[in-house]
């Protein structure tokens, strides 16, 4: 009969003890960082953000407030260059800081500014449907919040790629109305796209529908007559805001400035009309049809603010998602019929979100070194150098 020796079932259970301990630690940091860097990072940073207020308030001035959300560029990425974890993590981002932004701050209308997709000027019909899909789960809303969506070039193709199809696909999916009135302020939206001046089937289209909704914008600013307004449905009597993918013309990034603008040796790229930026042809002729009061548009991924013609500011918006940009953001907008004011409210930074991940891996690897006996026990090792220094 083999001998039994003593203290080895405590030496085992001590053991035991140990890893269970181990494990328990490792778990709790595991756990907390995947609780702060895929949910509370973006209650803590969207938290701070606030509606701006117009200088005459809404009670005072006897209109109502619209609080609207415009964001741009988030970029779904497809089939064909859509890697399955950049697409996790990429869309995991923008369905957080989505729903994150509409539970904390409560718009009544967010607008898109097109390029939803990534690959909808190529996507098949299935890959299609799949990306709407994700799209409607990323992006879903409550019943009583209206989502607007303008078409990009990557949703319907540059010019030389965009189709009667691809357009017809797109706003079966997203209202196609050019206009939208709520709370007496005028938002047109419009297919920038198609501006190409070329006299094209779609750009014609585009053109008349244009110049149809200046009639009706001209018409509800003047007094009903007996004249061409007659028959005119009106509508709030307040200078539009205009809403598109592309930006109006304009040389350069040049003269923009702010943490998310472009990087500083990108500014003074020059632009390239119908590519970059719209004509100076379209841009005037938008200008001149629809005599806007506030211009918002993406496509730059990048922040600008310029100003045209007789002072008519322009919001360049970027990109709402981590593959294009480290500082991700959105504007929000109170708008009433006469004034509006904007603020930016920022998204968390991709890179804060790594390095929280890189300083949770390390304290998992000094918890393992110290089980292990390769790397003393910090308190251990303090305690130690506390005694020490008390010795002498």
């Amino acid at each position: 009969m083999a001998p039994i020796r003593p203290g080895f079932g405590n030496q085992d259970l001590c053991l035991l003890k140990r890893r269970s301990f181990l494990l328990l630690k490792l778990t709790a940091v595991v756990f907390a960082t995947l609780l702060f860097c895929e949910f509370l990072i973006y209650y803590l940073v969207i938290f701070w953000c606030d509606w701006p207020e117009v200088k005459t308030p809404a009670h005072d001035s006897g209109q109502k407030t619209l609080k609207a959300m415009f964001l741009a560029d988030t970029h779904l990425l497809g089939e064909v260059r859509g890697h399955w974890l950049d697409k996790l993590r990429r869309e995991w981002q923008m369905e957080r800081a989505f729903q994150t932004a509409l539970w904390l701050l409560q718009p009544e209308v967010v607008f898109i500014l097109g390029d939803v997709f990534d690959e909808g000027k190529w996507s098949s019909p299935q890959a299609w449907a799949d990306d709407v899909q994700r799209f409607r789960k990323i992006f879903r809303h409550p019943r009583h919040v209206q989502l607007k969506v303008v078409a990009g070039n990557h949703d319907i193709g540059f010019h030389y790629e965009m189709s009667t199809y691809k357009i017809k696909r797109f706003e079966k999916v997203f209202n196609p109305k050019r206009l939208f009135s709520w709370k007496g302020t005028n938002f047109v939206m419009v297919n920038s796209v198609a501006l190409e001046g070329d006299g094209c089937h779609i750009c014609s289209k585009a053109e008349a529908e244009l110049l149809e909704i200046s009639h009706q914008l001209n018409c509800s600013r003047e007094e009903r007559g007996s004249g061409p307004c007659r028959d005119v449905p009106l509508l709030p009597a307040s200078a539009p805001v205009l809403l598109q993918h592309f930006p109006l013309y304009r040389r350069s990034d040049a003269n923009c400035s702010g943490e998310d603008a472009a990087p500083l040796e990108e500014r003074g790229i020059p632009f390239k009309e119908r590519y970059d930026v719209l004509s100076r042809e379209a841009s005037q002729q938008l200008l001149w049809w629809l005599r806007p009061r506030l211009i918002l548009s993406g496509h730059t991924h990048s922040a600008c603010e310029v100003l045209h013609g007789a002072g008519i500011p322009e919001i360049s918006v970027p990109s709402f998602s981590w593959r294009n940009r480290n500082n991700p953001s959105f504007i929000m907008g109170s708008m009433t019929p006469t004034e509006y004011a904007l603020a930016k409210c920022y998204l968390p930074h991709e890179a804060t979100v790594l390095a929280t991940y890189c300083v949770a891996a390390g304290l998992l690897a000094v918890l393992l070194l110290v089980h292990s006996r390769l790397l003393p026990s910090p308190f251990l090792l303090g305690w130690n150098l506390l005694r020490k220094f008390k010795t002498t």
